[in-house]
């Protein structure tokens, strides 16, 4: 039993859990402390030919439901809002609906793989629930790798629109403590 095409675009705009391309900067006076803040687009397809996610498992509950559901995504990581800017990375997870009550709750597993750029090598990884909500999805930076080693903070997650009918664009802001240990 496959999830619709409305009931996945639905589950999509409540993920708005991923962009991609990375304007990266560091909040000036914050230094001392090691705070990064990084800013990425992702984009993603959602229909077609060059998808890049799926639900390869819908909910044993019926179609009215998202408890057991499982979507699978690897969306581009862009430094802008454009398809034609820089590709920085992969936005790759998996979210699955964990809300039997309590509505379309899910929890998410993302992975910022970053394959150019100054974080070339390196990886994030943000993690928790995503909850219905009209503004930012905040989640929390959990660890990395390369440059990220021993990182921790949070992240937001906005939707900004969708710039054809298969596609949509997701504003990523990750703000992440960086080891400076020597």
């Amino acid at each position: 039993m496959a999830i619709s095409s409305r009931m996945l675009s639905l589950f999509l705009l409540i993920l708005a859990s991923s962009s991609t391309t990375t304007v990266l900067a560091s909040d000036s006076g914050n230094e001392d402390n090691g705070l990064t803040h990084i800013h990425l687009y992702v984009h993603e397809t959602f229909k077609g030919a060059n998808a890049t996610t799926a639900t390869p498992v819908a909910s044993p509950l019926g179609a009215n439901s998202t408890f057991g559901s499982m979507a699978v995504f690897d969306d581009e990581i862009r430094v802008g809002r454009d398809r034609a800017s820089e590709l920085v990375g992969r936005f790759q997870g998996l979210v699955v609906g964990t809300g039997l009550d309590s509505g379309a709750n899910f929890l998410s597993s993302v992975t910022c793989v970053f394959t150019a750029g100054e974080y070339q090598g390196s990886m994030l990884s943000v993690e928790g629930p995503v909850l219905g909500s009209k503004d930012a999805i905040e989640r929390p930076v959990v660890g990395g790798t390369g440059k990220f080693r021993m990182t921790s903070g949070y992240s937001l997650f906005k939707v900004l629109g969708n710039p054809t009918p298969e596609t949509v664009v997701f504003e990523l802001d990750l703000f992440v403590l960086m080891y400076r240990g020597k």
